[in-house]
């Protein structure tokens, strides 16, 4: 039974696949070139992350295909329904890369705050001649804590955030389509753990109390922040969206910063990945990372011994 892991996967998920039987293949094929390779190889298990399409063509063109794993939560990449019309078990991680997700949240959050995304980069150009300038530019920095955080998209993911958020001493918010009242449970360093009920907002309150949002839904047709959106926002607050590109409407997002609405944003995704808007790559207000929510060793090797026990359930069944 052939696996064909092409976009990776972590040496504990190899090691459970082989111990099982099972020949896994790490071969990165390009998208142009994957059908003929999946034939030829007679490829059972197909393997992605976010750079591989699995799309109606190659459904239809690889008969052996019988189950189609993603290494992690969206599955815009794949087309679910088709596959699972045609019998193929689609599966996913939807746990496994959640607190990775949201310590990347965090990482921003931290950063914008105090303004490092932007004084990390001119104190190599300007720390030796203008040090006294810009520590008087990146002096007024802003604490986290007291802060209202509004998350919205309550799942896995938001409620992660939403524990980091209690922690640092924040009041947390959030809105969601699904869940109304939510408890989440705390664990902390000593083994003893404190649990916590919260009840959701409507989406124009989060959007008019929120200091600081963060953004937690799967892809959509729609943008869900754009003009009104941002005109509901509460001056001088932040925006993060470390979940799909296309949840917000980057043109309205460089408006409301440009117009000091907003104090900054942070984007893990973005519209046109994998080629960003040269207007966001060159706006300082706005921190950026290039879709790595999930890139944590540890995110990984869970990621990869997830998918290896759901691939081994399946055939043992």
């Amino acid at each position: 039974m052939n696996v064909l892991a092409n976009d990776g996967i972590s040496q504990e998920g190899v090691e459970k696949l082989t111990a099982a039987g099972f020949n896994t293949i790490l071969e990165s094929v390009d998208q142009v070139n994957i059908i003929d390779f999946i034939n030829e190889n007679n490829i059972e298990v197909l393997l992605v992350r976010s750079a591989t399409k699995v799309r109606k063509d190659l459904i239809d063109s690889c008969k052996s295909i019988k189950i189609i794993g993603r290494g992690g939560v969206g599955m815009d990449n794949i087309d679910v329904s088709y596959a699972k019309e045609k019998g193929i078990h689609v599966i996913n991680t939807p746990a496994a890369s959640s607190i990775s997700v949201a310590e990347l949240v965090f990482a921003h959050l931290f950063s914008c705050v105090r303004s490092l995304h932007i004084s990390n980069r001119e104190m190599p150009l300007d720390g030796d001649k203008e040090f006294k300038k810009l520590k008087k530019n990146y002096a007024g920095g802003t604490e986290l804590k007291g802060k209202t955080l509004g998350v919205v998209g309550f799942g896995r993911i938001g409620q992660e955030v939403a524990k980091i958020g209690i922690g640092v001493g924040m009041n947390v918010i959030f809105y969601d389509l699904h869940n109304k009242k939510a408890e989440i449970e705390i664990d902390f360093f000593d083994r003893s753990s404190k649990k916590f009920r919260l009840e959701s907002s409507t989406f124009d309150e989060l959007l008019k109390e929120s200091d600081f949002i963060s953004l937690h839904v799967p892809a959509q047709k729609d943008y869900i922040i754009g003009d009104k959106e941002f005109s509901l926002m509460k001056n001088g607050s932040g925006i993060i969206n470390a979940a799909r590109g296309g949840v917000i409407d980057e043109e309205s997002l460089i408006k409301y910063i440009d117009n000091k609405n907003l104090s900054f944003a942070a984007l893990d995704t973005f519209e046109n990945e994998p080629t960003p808007s040269i207007k966001i790559l060159m706006n300082q207000k706005i921190s950026m990372t290039p879709h790595i929510g999930a890139a944590t060793k540890e995110a990984q090797k869970r990621i990869g011994i997830e998918l290896a026990e759901q691939i081994i359930n399946l055939y043992t069944k």
